[in-house]
């Protein structure tokens, strides 16, 4: 359990949540597990308590007990008709009741495009965050202040976005709830994620980093560091880490032995070409005029 659990919830509360999600599967939970759910979910959306933390040395670490309490939502909750307009004939919406669309007011300073983007209950969007239709936002992610969300772009399950990030248009940030142990995507302050890209299973996206349209990086993607001259791996329980400032491009490799090298195949790998710069940073202030 995280040493300190937030602002308004106390040690105790995370206990229970605990407590609940262990119960047995077929017994009945008790009349307080959907309000101990609904504090929780409220808790995520005002940024209070998040699925993942980053620890002193840098490090990204999930919080087991805020993404078993997500799960315990899914567990208790009832298949129930949430359709806009009359027989869902605008949008068909059935899920669980535990987990609707996430209300917005103005006063909470997120600019919601129209256009078909969804904002599923239990995530954070700070103030200052622009959401492009059509996009979604899944249970338990965080995304902060003055990042752009940009259509048809995907933030999974917990994933955690930083600050003034970029998440352009067909971006795909994994989600990862299970195992609990298991720290989501994290994409840190000040990132552009270039469009079609993706990022899954855990990898860390480090601040200032920039990814070229159609990146993809996963645990099993081997990243080629041209400047410094090395090979980035995810490695035992480390996850794949993009460094600081990294500019990183889809590239390729030439298969090292037998009938692919023969047929003169190549395999898609990521390549840093270079580390952030003044022409690299004039380049990404350029979608500050969107917003």
């Amino acid at each position: 359990m995280s040493a300190v659990v937030s602002r308004s919830l106390d040690a105790a509360f995370a206990e229970r949540v605990l407590a609940l999600a262990d119960t047995p599967a077929g017994t009945a939970l008790p009349p307080d597990a959907e309000d101990v759910v609904e504090t929780l979910l409220a808790a995520l959306e005002r940024g209070e308590v998040r699925a993942a933390e980053r620890a002193d040395d840098g490090s990204w670490n999930a919080v087991p007990w805020v993404k078993r309490g997500i799960l315990l939502g899914f567990r208790l909750g009832r298949l129930v008709d949430m359709s806009v307009g009359s027989g869902g004939g605008i949008l068909p919406f059935f899920d669980k009741h535990t987990y609707p669309v996430q209300s917005f007011t103005v006063d909470r300073g997120v600019r919601l495009v129209p256009g078909g983007s969804s904002v599923r209950r239990g995530a954070h969007l700070a103030a200052g965050v622009v959401c492009m239709p059509p996009m979604y936002v899944n249970v338990g992610a965080w995304i902060g202040g003055g990042t752009m969300v940009d259509s048809h772009a995907l933030v999974g399950s917990c994933a955690q976005i930083g600050e003034r990030v970029h998440l352009s248009a067909a971006a795909q940030i994994g989600g990862v709830l299970e195992p609990v142990n298991a720290s989501p995507v994290v994409v840190e302050d000040d990132v552009l994620v270039g469009g079609n890209c993706g990022v899954y299973e855990g990898t860390i996206v480090r601040s200032r980093a920039v990814l070229a349209a159609g990146v993809v990086l996963t645990r099993g993607t081997p990243v080629f560091d041209l400047v410094h001259e090395r090979v980035i791996r995810a490695d035992g329980e480390r996850p794949l880490e993009i460094p600081g400032g990294a500019v990183v491009v889809p590239g390729a490799r030439q298969v090292a032995k037998g009938w692919g090298r023969e047929q003169g195949i190549s395999l898609q790998t990521p390549i840093i070409v270079k580390y952030r710069d003044e022409r690299t940073d004039l380049a990404t202030t350029l979608e500050g005029w969107l917003r």
